[in-house]
């Protein structure tokens, strides 16, 4: 059987509990060096196979995934974060399907989640946004038109920007033509979880100052928006002592 695994993002204690038993139970572990943290490989059992799928092909992957699934061995692809953001995983459950192969997938922490962990916010408030916009600029693999940072930018939710921290200022410049103002708060959050995490509160405008004097080009995750600082916000409904629920009587009723 084939389990596509989201790592989550970074500290070895943030993979789910589905997720560590079936790594413990694998017979062979495809993951990807380049971004999952090697120390999760510790809760593996003795002696498993172990691939690095940072130096192989999406053939080369899939080969060792069908040999190891027709020879009745368990298999687990690690994927960081959780794999369905970005993780180049349904080209992946393709080639399987092809090949009438089963698998499963079990989610994992995406980055953005483990950042907003890390830094203690909110993405949703009340009055600010109520929106998430998960996006990255366009490199070796382009984004459609309809999605440009400048088009997203115009809706000034809040945002998570991934695979961009080499293109901080090109991305401040966009964010700004898009209509966010220079000085709207932004984050960036270098191997969020991870020992070595590195926060960096700014503003857009500063975005490309601050990513080079912290020497950070990469594993990175930029967050946009006032949600970065919530230094201005509504009070939610859910717990407003005026306000009536399913299972709580608003205070103000119960005086009438």
């Amino acid at each position: 059987m084939i389990h596509f695994v989201g790592a989550g993002p970074g500290a070895v204690d943030l993979i789910t509990v589905r997720g560590m038993r079936l790594i413990e139970e694998a017979d062979v572990i495809i993951y990807a060096g380049s971004l999952v943290n090697p120390g999760l490989l510790d809760y593996a059992k003795k002696n498993p196979e172990i691939y690095n799928s940072a130096e192989m092909t999406l053939e080369e992957v899939a080969e060792v995934m069908l040999t190891a699934d027709r020879e009745g061995k368990n298999v687990v692809r690690l994927h960081t974060g959780d794999a369905s953001i970005y993780g180049a995983v349904r080209e992946q459950m393709d080639i399987l399907d092809a090949n009438g192969t089963e698998y499963d997938s079990t989610p994992g922490v995406s980055a953005c989640f483990g950042a907003a962990a890390s830094m203690n916010i909110e993405y949703t408030l009340p009055d600010v946004t109520q929106t998430l916009i998960i996006t990255r600029m366009e490199g070796k693999t382009g984004v459609p038109d309809r999605e440009s940072i400048e088009s997203l930018a115009a809706h000034r939710t809040s945002m998570a920007i991934y695979l961009s921290a080499g293109m901080t200022e090109e991305l401040s410049r966009r964010l700004m033509d898009g209509g966010v103002c220079g000085d709207m708060p932004a984050a960036i959050i270098y191997k969020a979880t991870w020992p070595e995490e590195r926060i960096v509160i700014c503003t857009v405008s500063m975005l490309g100052e601050r990513a080079k004097e912290a020497g950070i080009t990469k594993t990175a995750i930029i967050l946009v928006g006032d949600a970065v600082t919530h230094t201005k916000y509504s009070r939610s409904k859910l717990y407003d002592p005026t306000f009536s629920t399913e299972y709580r009587t608003a205070k103000a009723e119960l005086q009438k």
